[in-house]
């Protein structure tokens, strides 16, 4: 038998394999695809206090290894996200952690109270590294005094476990780790998307309405690897690690790299049913190397 578990705060979670915000939809769209009592949890799209019609299109391109999207937030909104969205997945066996976002504190805080009352909602993830909205997230997921605040804040007000997504889009991705951690966070999520560009050289116009969006894919993969250890390198609290993982060896990267989770994105589109296969791979893959625990596998880079 292989010991799968993790905890990220308080949530045992069964096994390490998540499926991250934005391309999972709220869950239930994905029910008949793979079992989700099978995978770790997964995370919702970006909830709100309103309901969001997100940015105008085109707002998803096809780029080499990967995608670009602008989605803007679209979401029901966190009333519909409880109304109609959550009683279907009470009785799926899934663990579900909220991810949600603001655009000011006070947004951030009443949104993060709202989905810790909720039953159902195992954990919650705050946004504050989105790319693709003009104000809000990405300002307070810029600067490191303001990410603790935004944290202390929301913490002060949830019981459950609180994770950052961090943004890749700074200098050093250190700093807002340490913020994060500082301010109260159970977890750190890295990394969102990076901010990128692509053209149609036909017309000479971006091929994302409003220019700039969202890379994903394996294309950021070597990026977000190393981004993971270096936040698992300077604090305490479990880093979960995603951005382009498309095998088993990609999660394998990220876990010897420091995370203690991942979560898988773009494939999803592809694969709709990848986090089950890899949690089963996974599985399979510990039996194979004599590993009886995946923490032994956590953290366990060598250098010379």
């Amino acid at each position: 038998m292989v010991n799968l578990k993790v905890r990220i705060g308080s949530l045992e979670l069964e096994n390490p394999v998540t499926a991250a915000s934005g391309t999972f939809g709220y869950g239930i769209e994905f029910a008949d695809k793979l079992d989700l009592r099978r995978i770790g949890a997964f995370f919702t799209k970006g909830l709100s206090l309103k309901k969001r019609a997100g940015n105008p299109m085109p707002r998803i391109c096809e780029t080499p290894s990967g995608m670009i999207n602008s989605i803007g937030l679209e979401n029901v909104g966190i009333d519909a996200f409880e109304s109609e969205k959550l009683p279907l997945l009470k009785n799926s066996g899934a663990k579900v952690i909220a991810n949600f976002f603001g655009e000011t504190l006070d947004e951030y805080v009443l949104a993060a109270k709202r989905l810790d009352a909720m039953d159902g909602v195992h954990a919650l993830e705050m946004n504050v590294s989105c790319p693709n909205v003009a104000k809000g997230g990405i300002e307070f997921g810029s600067d490191p005094y303001f990410l603790e605040k935004l944290t202390g804040e929301v913490r002060k007000g949830v019981g459950k476990p609180l994770i950052v997504k961090l943004s890749p889009n700074v200098a050093d991705i250190r700093p807002f780790a340490i913020a994060a951690e500082n301010g109260g966070a159970d977890a750190i999520s890295a990394i969102n998307t990076l901010k990128g560009m692509s053209v149609n050289v036909k017309t000479r116009t971006p091929k994302i309405k409003r220019v700039f969006g969202g890379l994903s894919g394996p294309a950021i993969k070597p990026v977000a690897v190393r981004m993971v250890y270096e936040c698992a390198k300077i604090v305490k609290i479990p880093v979960i690690g995603l951005g382009g993982i498309a095998s088993l060896e990609d999660a394998l990267e990220f876990f010897i790299a420091g995370a203690t989770a991942v979560q898988v994105g773009t494939m999803n589109f592809v694969e709709p049913g990848i986090c089950e296969r890899l949690a089963d791979e996974l599985a399979a893959w510990c039996s194979a190397e004599g590993i009886t625990d995946i923490k032994s596998v956590i953290g366990s880079l060598k250098i010379d």
